[in-house]
């Protein structure tokens, strides 16, 4: 396990490690350096099997700049010789890529495999809050995401309220500062960083908004929101079947962050000086508000996994949002969420997660705005947290092809389908 310390320690570290498995006892023994350490690894593994695993190998290999050279001398002088499997695992994600998987980096071409260690989805979060109701589920996931280690702060035993108390209204938790540190661990310039990520948060979605916000070039925001991207933690979007550059908006990609900039970052005044109680009344009339584009990926998820399950009546190649001008209507008008099969085929869904039951209207004015678009075939989806009035169903029977979708029931069919993904930060790199 790599530690955020220098060679020496890190050395003794992975010399321990090295000694108690060849010898099976503990020793204070220490190998000369890396390549030391390392080559007598390989050797080990010339008669039987190995498996080397070095996590944070990031801290490591800083502590030790030689050391990437090093392993890939010894990788092409043993690759023929040596059973070993070696692993290098990073939660940094701009190091694993530009300094391991780059094209210049001096292991490129001598792995044999690497994953990108995905957040848990909707369904797996869920299994993890047994005791939990089904919408309390759905907010956990929006607030924390599906990384691990952000969900084991948060306890089913406790309401909403008070797991957010406790981790992002609690100076001391380790939510509290948990993205300012990713961020300082990922960019040289975390100040801009936060500006814009806040930026986003907060409602500025294109570029013009973000760089107005943050009182910095265009140019220049465009190369840090390329770096978020990268990282997992802002996202591009375009109207569904669209390409044009200008049309592009930005949003917080990562549940996590999405969240702790929304609601944490202004408060943190208040939170320093222990009022919890009086932010959580200011954020909780703003949580239903904040589900909507939680709802709208989970319903994603859902179609994904009927898919994948072959229980789709439309076999869409990708899902988007779009939006865009209403020349009947002469204003803007959205889709949540669009698929097409071909050209001629498509699903199209709106999602609401409200308290109040979805009614006719919301079908007829998803059927309308469908009408911008020339597809002979469409299947409607309408997602509902509360449920659908009568006119609504009689409607959709009517109409024979529209599906209306409770939120209570898209947990059970999420236990009997395939599986949706959402973005990372950690790689496994095996060789």
């Amino acid at each position: 396990m790599g530690v955020e310390s220098n060679a020496k320690q890190n050395l003794e570290n992975f010399s321990r490690s090295i000694m108690e498995f060849a010898s099976g006892f503990e020793t204070e023994s220490s190998f000369l350096s890396f390549q030391a350490a390392l080559e007598y690894v390989f050797k080990l593994a010339e008669k039987e099997r190995i498996i080397l695993a070095i996590d944070e190998y990031p801290y490591v290999a800083r502590s030790s700049k030689s050391l990437t050279s090093t392993l890939q001398l010894l990788i092409d002088k043993y690759k023929d010789i040596s059973k070993l499997m070696l692993i290098l695992c990073g939660s940094s994600m701009s190091y694993m890529e530009d300094h391991v998987l780059a094209y210049k980096a001096p292991l490129y071409g001598r792995r044999t495999a690497q994953i990108k260690l995905l957040p848990f989805d909707f369904e797996e979060t869920c299994a993890c809050f047994k005791k939990l109701s089904d919408e309390d589920k759905a907010i956990i996931y929006g607030i924390a995401g599906g990384t691990p280690q952000y969900l084991l702060q948060m306890s089913d035993e406790l309401s909403i309220e008070d797991n957010i108390k406790n981790t992002y209204l609690n100076p001391m938790s380790f939510l509290y500062e948990e993205p300012t540190n990713l961020i300082k661990q990922e960019v040289r310039e975390p100040a801009i960083y936060t500006a814009i990520i806040t930026a986003i948060a907060t409602g500025s979605s294109r570029m013009s908004e973000i760089s107005s916000k943050v009182g910095e070039d265009t140019n220049v925001c465009t190369n840090y929101i390329k770096n978020l991207i990268n990282l997992g933690i802002v996202q591009k979007e375009t109207p569904y079947g669209e390409t044009a550059s200008r049309k592009s908006i930005y949003s917080i990609e990562d549940n996590m962050f999405r969240f702790w900039y929304r609601f944490v970052i202004d408060n943190n005044s208040m939170i320093v000086r222990g009022a919890a109680a009086l932010v959580y009344k200011r954020i909780e009339p703003q949580i239903s508000d904040y589900m909507g584009k939680v709802f709208e990926e989970i319903c994603k998820q859902y179609l994904w996994k009927r898919l994948l399950s072959g229980n789709c009546p439309i076999e869409f190649k990708s899902l988007g949002r779009w939006w865009g001008n209403n020349p009947q209507e002469k204003a803007q008008a959205e889709i949540n969420i669009m698929g097409e099969q071909d050209k001629n085929t498509a699903l199209i869904a709106e999602c609401k997660w409200t308290n109040e039951k979805v009614d006719l209207g919301v079908l007829d004015n998803l059927v309308k705005r469908s009408e911008l678009f020339h597809y002979k075939t469409k299947h409607y989806y309408l997602f509902s947290k509360s449920g659908f009035t009568k006119g609504c169903i009689d409607k959709a029977n009517e109409m024979d092809n529209v599906s209306l979708v409770k939120f209570s029931d898209i947990i059970v069919p999420f236990r009997n389908c395939g599986s949706g993904r959402s973005p990372a930060r950690r790689y496994f790199r095996g060789m």
